[in-house]
């Protein structure tokens, strides 16, 4: 019965599938060598993309200041989480699904977007964090909030509403929709943050 189904199709019409299918199987091969042998941005022998290893850094620094012990990449409650407190039993992740899975533990899910400043993490903690200083560093560079503030071209006493303003008028110069760049759009949206954390 098949070779009936065959015989009644014209002969164009099978050498054209007969391509198709050869084709797809070239274009499929190539793009598993292409993945293999040159891997794009993503992780790389087990580092993860460089816009979450520098937040990693940051709330890693974070963490240091306020002299609290972690664990990175640990597995808690079946789930890889970025950090793990284990004295306070605090979870700290970037994947939603991870936070929503342990949050019906007793372990303490805490969520991190990948926007949030290192120095953001505090208030997010379930326990008491010290205060850390914004002062300028040895090397004379500002501290965050200042360095936020100017971002958004802005006084450091500047209030909420202010920083929303500004924040709005600044995306629409560089949001890669608009023809801006990439990059500065990131540092917009990181001063956004954090000057909102430190709005008086």
């Amino acid at each position: 019965m098949y070779t009936e189904v065959i015989d009644g199709l014209p002969q164009w019409l099978i050498d054209g599938a007969l391509l198709g299918i050869a084709l797809s199987v070239v274009v499929a091969a190539i793009f598993y060598v292409g993945v293999t042998r040159f891997p794009g941005r993503g992780a790389v022998d087990g580092r993860e993309p460089s816009g979450e290893s520098h937040r990693r850094d940051e709330i890693r620094s974070y963490l240091d200041a306020i002299g609290e012990q972690y664990a990175e990449r640990h597995f808690v409650e079946g789930q890889h989480v970025a950090f793990y407190l284990p004295k306070r039993d605090v979870a700290i992740t970037f994947d939603a699904r991870a936070y929503y899975r342990i949050e019906r533990s007793d372990t303490f899910p805490v969520l991190v977007e990948h926007e949030l400043p290192g120095v953001a993490l505090g208030p997010r903690l379930p326990f008491e964090t010290p205060e850390i200083s914004f002062e300028e560093d040895a090397g004379g560079e500002l501290d965050p909030r200042e360095a936020a503030h100017a971002v958004l071209g802005l006084p450091v006493g500047a209030g909420l509403e202010d920083i929303k303003r500004a924040y709005r008028e600044k995306v629409k110069e560089v949001h890669p929709d608009h023809g801006g760049d990439e990059d500065e759009f990131k540092r917009v949206r990181e001063a956004y943050t954090t000057a909102k954390q430190h709005a008086s």
